[in-house]
C-alpha cells in the first residue's frame, strides 16, 4: 500500500461524542430539561454497530490513554490532518441518536450533535467539514434539520445509515432526498444499522464478525431499493456516497442487477437505462475499508470491473483500523487514478468543497 498525496480530501473521518453531557448546552431548553429529568445525560449512546471494544474500530496508535478515540481535535490534527497534509476532511458522527425509537428525541439529539460539531470542531479548524446528522425514521424531521443547516456551507452532506426501518428507496424517504438535491447535498449512506431488523438477510447472527461482513448485503439492498424505486429518476441530480461499504462486492451486484432488469423491466417502466449506468453517474464509494484482493494485479482487475474512474474517493476512516502507518492507498492503483481518488472525485461529488476549499 502507499501513502496518499498531499492536499487530499478525506471523505470519511469519525468524531466521537465523548459524553452525552457535552451535548447539554446544545440542546433546546425543553429537551435539556427532558434529558436531565430522565438521567439520559449519563448515557454515552454508543451504537452497537461500532462496539468500542472491537479492535477494528480503533487503531492502536490512534487510541488515547483515556476516553473514546476520535474525541479530541488536537489528536485528529496530529494523527491525521497535519500528518497527511489534508486539504479538507468530512466529519461523520455515528451515534445512538440514529437508532432511537422516539423520532422527536432522535431529532433533538441529532440537532445537538450538529450544533456541537459546529462549535467544537468546524469553528476551530478551517480544513474541517461535516455531514448533517438526521433522524432516520422521519424523513420530514430529517428534511427540517437539513433546511436548518443548509445555509452553512461547512455542512457538505446528509448522513444516514445503510440499514434502517424501511428500504432507502421507499417513497417515505423522498422528502429528505428532495431537500438534499435542492441544496446540492449528497446523501452519505454509512455502514451501520438501527437494528429494527437483523443485519443479515438470514437473521440474527451470533458474532460481530457476522454483522460486520454482512453490511455489504445491507448496502446492496439499499442501492437496489434506491435504483428500482426510481429515486434517481425522480431526483436526477442527487449524488449518493456509500461510506464504509467496501468496493469489491459492487461489480457482481451490478451485473446481476443489469441482467435481471433486462428480464423484468416491464415492472419498472421508469427505468430507461441499465442500472449500472445510473450507479456510475450518481453513486460514489469511499475507499476504506478496501476489501482488497491479495495482489496488485487483482486490484487492477476490480478497478476494470467497476468501469469508472470517478466512483472512488479517498477516506482514512479515522480512527478505525484498516491499514497500518500511512499506507492508505492499496497497491495496484495508477498515479493518475490516485489523484482522482484523493482530490478530483471528492471535489466533483461535493459542490460545496469546490466552492470553499479552492
Amino acid at each position: 500500500m502507499a501513502r496518499p498525496i498531499q492536499g487530499l480530501i478525506d471523505t470519511d473521518v469519525h468524531v466521537s461524542i465523548p459524553d452525552a453531557r457535552v451535548l447539554l448546552p446544545h440542546l433546546e431548553p425543553y429537551w435539556r430539561e427532558h434529558v436531565q429529568r430522565r438521567g439520559l445525560e449519563r448515557e454515552n449512546f454508543d451504537t452497537t454497530a461500532y462496539p468500542t471494544g472491537a479492535p477494528i474500530n480503533a487503531r492502536p496508535d490512534w487510541k488515547p490513554d483515556k476516553g473514546p478515540p476520535a474525541a479530541s481535535l488536537e489528536r485528529l490534527q496530529a494523527d491525521l490532518l497535519d500528518r497527511y497534509g489534508h486539504r479538507a476532511a468530512i466529519l461523520n458522527v455515528i451515534h445512538g441518536a440514529q437508532a432511537m425509537f422516539s423520532e422527536d428525541l432522535s431529532l433533538a439529539f441529532c440537532r445537538a450533535i450538529n450544533n456541537y460539531i459546529a462549535a467544537e470542531w468546524l469553528a476551530k479548524d478551517k480544513r474541517l467539514r461535516a455531514s448533517i446528522v438526521v433522524p432516520p425514521h422521519s424523513a420530514e424531521l430529517a428534511a427540517e434539520e437539513v433546511e436548518r443547516l443548509a445555509g452553512d456551507d461547512r455542512y457538505v452532506q446528509v448522513l444516514t445509515l445503510a440499514m434502517s426501518e424501511l428500504p432507502l428507496g421507499r417513497r417515505q424517504h423522498w422528502p429528505l432526498y428532495r431537500v438534499a438535491e435542492k441544496h446540492g447535498l449528497p446523501i452519505g449512506i454509512h455502514a451501520g444499522s438501527s437494528f429494527r431488523h437483523p443485519p443479515s438477510a438470514g437473521g440474527w447472527g451470533s458474532l460481530y464478525l457476522e454483522d460486520y461482513v454482512s453490511y455489504s448485503q445491507g448496502f446492496a439492498a439499499a442501492l437496489n431499493s434506491m435504483i428500482t424505486e426510481g429515486v434517481f429518476v425522480k431526483f436526477p441530480a442527487l449524488k449518493v456516497v456509500l461510506i464504509e461499504s467496501g468496493v469489491t462486492w459492487l461489480p457482481a451486484s451490478l451485473w446481476r442487477l443489469d441482467k435481471t432488469w433486462r428480464g423484468v423491466r416491464a415492472e419498472t417502466p421508469w427505468l430507461e437505462e441499465q442500472p449500472a449506468h445510473t450507479v456510475r453517474r450518481n453513486v460514489r464509494l469511499t475507499l476504506q475499508p478496501f476489501d482488497a484482493p491479495p495482489t496488485a494485479a487483482q486490484v487492477q482487475k476490480v478497478l476494470e470491473q467497476l468501469n469508472s474512474e470517478e466512483m472512488l474517493m479517498f477516506s482514512s476512516d479515522y480512527p478505525h483500523w484498516h491499514y497500518d502507518g500511512d499506507d492508505a492507498i492499496p497497491d495496484g492503483m495508477p498515479d493518475d487514478l490516485i489523484r482522482k481518488i484523493c482530490i478530483d472525485n471528492p471535489l466533483n461529488t461535493y459542490p460545496r468543497l469546490k466552492e470553499t476549499t479552492s
